[in-house]
């Protein structure tokens, strides 16, 4: 039996999956690593920590499975999106941290460009909007801020990219020839790539301060999701295997929930919250706040694009009731604290850490808690948090059928917080659609599996591939119309005195 294996690099930690063809997970390795956090909205990774856990984590992983590595038909990789590094590609060694997705460093950057009226034509070109949360600011950031990023991309040794390329550059080689690479799911989350010819786009490098002559030895070339990348060099006890299917974790959940059809909804619940729509094989530009973005695509084949909606502090919000507040000992015992009330009490936590994403696009909102009286206690803040992650994820649907025209029948649920019966349950409610939980919840490290066995002839097409999908679970809605738009009410209320804090700093 042919197995294939998937790392899910995530933006707390690395998991390494093994997939026989039946569809079956035979063993998995995952490590946490670090964030650093320098500076107020500021957050980052060490690349090497992330990169020699990889390399621990697929021999764990293999043994766990009881599998050879001739077992193993291909390798699938898939990323934290946006997160990027710099690095010499002589050396191997980056020239600063890699700066994560949810960093606001770039603000700056991109307020000027919006004053200056950039932002129309570039998010008819992207599909995104002019925000600290895509690479391209990143980069920006990088070359101008440290001197050895900018030598090097005058001799030509500097490479950028997101972490899927350093993970493929390292596997193949790394300074010993490796594959300067990524996908188009991917590169469609730089503000850098044109969504209509999935290359490169020579006026937006200059938008963002890099020079396109400079950028074509850069920048990686840019793939199909599915297909080969390149043969694994050197990292035991990989090598030798291809490298055959590379999806942004949030694609990769999308591509794990079989959501190949035009109107297939997903929504992921883990550090973030995110929620794509398919589209169709035209990249339609949102009139509600969404983001456009590659779904995925199959080597030889059109591109298939969404619809995006991104929500910053999902699962991440219970780690700070943990580790700040000290409210919970470890994230599981949320569920419980959460159950002990009967509802809310009136409570509302707008988790604005780093401001508020799709649909308000507001960097000057902050985090706050709204509705507090004497009777509110820990449960009642707890499950606020928990609450919260479903009130951003009803705002991105809504924006959703705002675009669409039409309120999707289900919504396909999948990510850690989806283990949480309660949440799902109010999530439906909310909502007023049904929510349905397959029976692998983990479906981003399942999606890039499921990508690398396409490629490598595990499996013979998407049809194939969607029959591996399995309901596990579905939640009905059941609250009433008039106690939903209470509650929504008191929502929208909260977002509106969470707008222009970082203003008044």
């Amino acid at each position: 039996m042919k197995a294939v294996i998937s790392i899910d690099q995530g933006t707390t930690s690395t998991r390494v999956v093994v997939m026989t063809e039946d569809g079956r997970l035979a063993g998995s390795a995952q490590r946490e690593h670090r964030q650093y956090f320098p500076q107020p909205g500021w957050v980052e990774h060490d690349p090497l920590e992330i990169w020699e856990n990889t390399r621990e984590l697929t021999g764990l992983a293999l043994t766990r499975a009881r599998l050879r590595p001739s077992d193993v038909a291909g390798v699938g990789i898939t990323n934290q999106r946006e997160t990027t590094v710099l690095w010499d590609s002589v050396t191997g060694r980056p020239v600063h941290r890699a700066i994560v997705w949810q960093d606001t460093r770039a603000d700056e950057l991109m307020d000027r460009l919006k004053a200056d009226g950039h932002e129309d034509a570039v998010r008819a070109r992207t599909g995104l909007p002019l925000a600290s949360y895509f690479s391209a600011g990143k980069i920006n950031w990088m070359l101008d801020n440290v001197p050895e990023a900018g030598e090097l991309a005058r001799t030509g040794r500097l490479r950028a990219g997101t972490m899927d390329s350093w993970l493929l550059w390292n596997l193949t080689g790394g300074p010993d020839g490796g594959i300067h690479s990524t996908d188009v799911t991917n590169a469609s989350r730089t503000l850098l790539m044109d969504l209509e010819t999935l290359d490169w786009d020579d006026d937006l490098a200059k938008l963002f301060g890099i020079d396109p002559d400079l950028a074509a030895g850069m920048l990686p070339r840019i793939h199909p999701s599915v297909g080969e990348f390149g043969t694994i060099v050197g990292a035991e006890p990989l090598s030798g295997l291809p490298v055959c299917g590379i999806l942004g974790d949030q694609q990769a959940a999308t591509f794990g929930q079989a959501a190949f059809n035009r109107g297939d909804v997903k929504n992921t619940y883990g550090t973030g919250c995110f929620l794509l729509q398919n589209i169709g094989t035209l990249p339609e530009i949102s009139d509600h706040g969404l983001v456009t973005t590659v779904a995925y695509q199959v080597e030889d084949g059109p591109a298939y694009y969404a619809l995006e909606g991104s929500v910053a502090v999902a699962g991440s919000l219970v780690q700070w009731l943990r580790d700040n507040l000290g409210i919970i000992r470890t994230s599981e015992e949320v569920e419980a604290l959460a159950g002990s009330v009967q509802d809310n009490g009136g409570v509302y936590f707008v988790p604005a850490f780093s401001g508020l994403y799709a649909p308000y696009w507001r960097p000057d909102a902050r985090g706050l808690i709204a509705g507090l009286t004497g009777y509110a206690t820990a449960g009642h803040i707890a499950r606020a948090a928990l609450e919260a992650t479903a009130y951003q994820s009803r705002d991105v649907l809504e924006a959703v059928v705002a675009d669409a025209g039409q309120r999707p029948e289900e919504l396909r649920v999948d990510g850690g917080m989806t283990v949480n019966d309660e949440l799902m349950q109010f999530q439906a409610d909310i909502l007023g659609v049904p929510v349905v939980r397959p029976e692998l919840v983990e479906t981003t490290a399942v999606g890039a599996a499921h990508a690398a066995g396409l490629a490598s002839g595990v499996w013979r097409d998407l049809d194939e591939v969607a029959g591996l999908w399995r309901e596990g679970r579905r939640w009905e809605p059941v609250m009433s119309t008039r106690d939903r738009d209470r509650l929504l009410g008191h929502w929208e209320q909260a977002i509106q005195r969470s707008l222009g804090w970082a203003e008044q700093d």
